[in-house]
């Protein structure tokens, strides 16, 4: 039996002149012990010098993603495990150049009382904010936590704030995955409540409970689902359409011709999780065929790179990705 070929230990270091190191290393260095784990490289912190120790390729891998480690220490970003898992799986792209957050990740909303700056975490999430700057239509597709409907509520609100739209349209479709809604206890508000709560409860991490509910009351922010939207125009709003893979392509029509003056809308989905009735077309799905060139309209898709939930979801995605279909039970 051929041994292995040895790989050479070689040793290197990092300047951190400058650098927060407990910004970058984490509290008790569990940041440094992360990359150690990750890359099988020994680390040690010597004065201004970030120490390395180990196979020479997985040296350079380290080396790679350190400088965009700094970069988001620099502009004051929080280096936890969401960051790190993006920033290392990224770290090198198919051309083996850096593709990690060596980007200006933008600052979407200040912190205030408890709450952190709001800032994009990757690059499809840049992307995704540039684009509903610039479109006034945005598609936007992804994977579970991928921030689809967080930005999309936390841009909604930073064009309230700016007087830029006067009110707020939620809108979801009323779609069973499992139970029917007029099974539901409750009036009709009860029944559509559940179908909502992902958009509360963004707007509720951003802006607060009390604060919603104030600006509900006075109809500023208005949640409906989807079949109440027709015949409509609005006008000075910003709508969001969740969950539009679950629209049918006449939903879908219907609620993109309802678009007034000085409104934006923002519609997001993932096409991979369609609840609709065996035969029907998901709306999002068509659109992406007959919009995707048409001024004024954006599309951004997403990925399991942009995923900032907790690091496990974008394995579990990736898992599915590469699993067998109901069709292929091999």
């Amino acid at each position: 039996m051929r041994d292995r070929p040895r790989q050479d230990v070689v040793k290197a270091a990092f300047d951190l002149q400058d650098v927060d190191q407990l910004a970058l290393l984490g509290p008790k260095d569990v940041n440094l012990h992360f990359l150690e784990q990750r890359y099988g490289v020994r680390l040690g912190v010597r004065g201004r010098n970030l120490r390395l120790e180990g196979p020479a390729d997985r040296v350079r891998e380290l080396q790679a993603v350190l400088p965009d480690l700094v970069a988001m220490v620099r502009r004051g970003q929080f280096i936890d495990r969401i960051a790190l898992d993006y920033v290392c799986a990224s770290g090198q792209d198919a051309t083996g150049e850096s593709g990690g957050a060596d980007f200006e990740a933008t600052v979407l909303m200040p912190g205030s009382g408890r709450r952190s700056s709001i800032r994009v975490k990757t690059r499809g999430q840049q992307a995704y904010v540039e684009a509903i700057r610039r479109d006034d239509v945005v598609f936007a597709t992804g994977p579970a936590g991928t921030g689809k409907t967080f930005l999309a509520v936390v841009m909604a609100m930073d064009y309230l704030k700016r007087q830029l739209v006067e009110r707020i349209i939620l809108v979801r479709p009323a779609v069973e995955a499992g139970e029917q809604l007029g099974f539901l206890p409750g009036d009709l508000q009860d029944k559509i409540n559940p179908y909502l709560r992902p958009l509360y409860d963004a707007l509720s991490d951003i802006t607060g409970t009390d604060r919603i509910a104030k600006l509900m009351s006075t109809g500023v922010i208005e949640a409906s689902p989807l079949a109440y939207m027709r015949g409509r125009t609005l006008n000075n709003a910003f709508v969001i359409l969740d969950e539009a893979q679950n629209t049918t392509i006449g939903q879908m029509k219907m609620f993109l011709t309802r678009l007034g003056v000085h409104s934006k809308a923002v519609v997001t989905g993932d096409i991979t999780q369609t609840d609709l009735a065996a035969g029907s077309r998901s709306g999002l799905v068509h659109v992406r065929k007959i919009l995707r060139h048409t001024a004024g309209v954006g599309f951004v898709d997403l990925g399991g790179r942009d995923i900032v939930r907790h690091p496990l979801v974008q394995r579990i995605v990736e898992a599915f990705e590469v699993a067998p279909g109901p069709e292929d039970p091999s």
